[in-house]
């Protein structure tokens, strides 16, 4: 029964998506790089904001492969704006930022910016939330420090 169970396992892990797999775990290993974290977030602001130069390069053709172009670059961006919050959440918020921290308030409240902007940016496709975003991380990793 033990066998079928991890293979069950094994089998279902094949399915997940790559960001499940490859995902810092919550599990206190103390092997953590905040730095790879912002710069992770900072690499998808770029992505975000190169979708959304993208979009309005192709919003104006209707033909088949500029509008399946046009969708993919959505999809992007909006993939893009979900890990910037799921760093935010998931490793910033439940793994570093303690409630006994200097600046406990200030952390939470740049953490959030950064979600928000994130999620302007999967509402609009105009250039300013991408900066937006940009702002609020670069706010954010001046506030966490290092």
């Amino acid at each position: 029964m033990k066998r079928l169970l991890t293979a069950a396992v094994m089998i279902g892990a094949a399915f997940l998506p790559m960001a499940y797999l490859a995902a810092h775990c919550e599990v206190p290993c103390g092997i953590y790089d905040d730095h790879a974290r912002i710069d992770e977030m900072l690499e998808d602001q770029a992505t975000i904001a190169k979708a959304i130069k993208n979009i309005h390069e192709l919003s104006g053709g209707h033909g088949p492969n500029n509008i399946n172009q046009l969708v993919r670059w959505v999809t992007t961006k909006e993939t893009h704006a979900t890990n910037v919050q799921h760093t935010i959440a998931q490793y910033f918020m439940t793994q570093k930022i303690k409630a006994d921290s200097e600046n406990y308030v200030d952390k939470l409240t740049s953490a959030h910016a950064v979600m928000v902007a994130a999620m302007k940016c999967k509402q609009s496709a105009d250039p300013a939330t991408a900066e937006a975003l940009k702002t609020a991380i670069d706010k954010f990793h001046n506030v966490y420090g290092d």
